[in-house]
């Protein structure tokens, strides 16, 4: 996940994180989310076996209210919670 300066969440799949993570901080190649508020911080990130896993886990990610997404942030919840 990165947050926006606008403390908004980003929720997306990549095999490299921080290159993606710069592509949406420069504002060349990143997502149009962030056209709106620029890229802050990668805040986190969770290792899959494979695309189908990680895609899994990045809908369950999305469907998460943001005090749960916060709560994964902090280390205080886990995805199977």
């Amino acid at each position: 996940m990165v947050r926006a300066q606008n403390g908004h969440l980003y929720t997306g799949v990549s095999t490299d994180p921080e290159r993606r993570f710069r592509q949406h901080a420069s504002g060349k190649g990143g997502a149009r989310f962030f056209n709106r508020s620029p890229a802050q911080a990668l805040v986190w990130q969770h290792r899959c076996v494979d695309r189908s896993d990680a895609l899994r886990r990045e809908i369950a990610v999305k469907k998460l209210a943001k005090p749960a997404k916060e709560a994964l942030i902090s280390g205080a919840r886990s995805l199977q919670d």
